[in-house]
């Protein structure tokens, strides 16, 4: 199944499908700056390294990797490695049978790691074994239907426990998240949104506003993948939101090349980095010569970052 988020064409907005008026007008906007106050908000690991990257006048490099493609032991090596590399937070995807705005390269490393057997507790139980070698944390990316399935409270308590620091949920809509939200700052536990090039801008500041750790920004309509080209109003749209709210702002979705890096790093707080490790990971049946692969992309693009800041 073809999956978009934020496609114009069919009317569609994070995840949900719009009726043509939705377009119809353009709202004006007042400055407005959204404040998240550290003494009102718990701090996550993910707060942490921003702060520490801030105070550094350095960027997030965040790689994304598919938890059991082609198996948990490779997984945990490809953590390991990307770490040790300089990544500032991991993303590990939770594999899901009917993924949200994923493109071919992510959807078929999913149908992969089911079909090896990949289950939920497993990934739990190599997260936790594998954590106390990192030196970055780990967000999740997860279906909300996944977190329902066993109980949000449940699901927190043993993401947490296992050693995330956050959730992206790509298919929980802002409107929706009040109950999660709230047991996510209960837990210290960041909830990532996504906003995307067809997002209304006062739609966006309700998303940063209900959002903790960083916001993701999604660089492209439709789905995930590499792209040679990224949109020439990108940097403007992130700069309109840069400007009204002090979370982190992270762009992923078609990032794939150092010069992407390069022209993207000065306006993003980090770049999130999917299909070009995710593809370097399978193409390969020898699982060290993949990691190699995986290696040389992730400090090329980290050196393109370091050299653009």
């Amino acid at each position: 199944m073809q999956s978009f988020v934020g496609q114009v064409e069919g009317h569609y907005r994070d995840g949900v499908r719009l009726s043509s008026a939705s377009f119809s007008q353009t709202p004006s906007f007042s400055l407005i700056i959204l404040t998240h106050p550290q003494s009102k908000l718990p701090m996550s690991a993910i707060d942490d390294r921003f702060s520490e990257l801030r105070a550094q006048n350095r960027k997030a490099f965040i790689p994304f990797v598919t938890a059991g493609d082609p198996n948990l032991e490779v997984t945990a090596r490809a953590l390991k490695l990307l770490s040790a590399s300089g990544c500032a937070i991991g993303e590990v995807g939770i594999p899901y049978s009917d993924p949200i705005a994923d493109g071919p390269v992510i959807q078929a490393s999913y149908t992969r790691a089911l079909d090896a057997g990949t289950k939920l507790h497993d990934i739990f139980a190599m997260v936790a074994k594998t954590i106390p070698e990192l030196s970055m944390p780990l967000v999740s990316m997860v279906s909300y239907s996944i977190i329902q399935r066993i109980g949000a409270e449940a699901y927190l308590q043993q993401a947490k426990a296992a050693g995330f620091s956050g959730a992206i949920v790509p298919d929980l809509l802002v409107e929706e998240a009040g109950s999660l939200r709230s047991l996510c700052r209960q837990h210290d536990f960041s909830l990532i949104h996504l906003v995307t090039p067809t997002t209304p801008r006062e739609r966006m500041l309700r998303i940063a506003e209900s959002s903790s750790g960083f916001i993701y920004f999604v660089s492209v309509t439709g789905i995930t993948g590499e792209r040679n080209e990224l949109p020439s109003d990108l940097l403007d749209q992130v700069a309109w939101l840069r400007e009204r709210t002090e979370l982190p702002i992270c762009i992923g979705f078609g990032i794939s090349t150092p010069e992407h890096v390069r022209r993207l790093a000065p306006v993003a707080d980090g770049l999130i980095v999917g299909s070009a490790i995710v593809r370097r990971l399978s193409e390969n049946q020898d699982a060290d010569r993949a990691l190699a692969n995986v290696e040389a992309l992730v400090r090329e693009m980290i050196d393109a970052m370091m050299a653009a800041c």
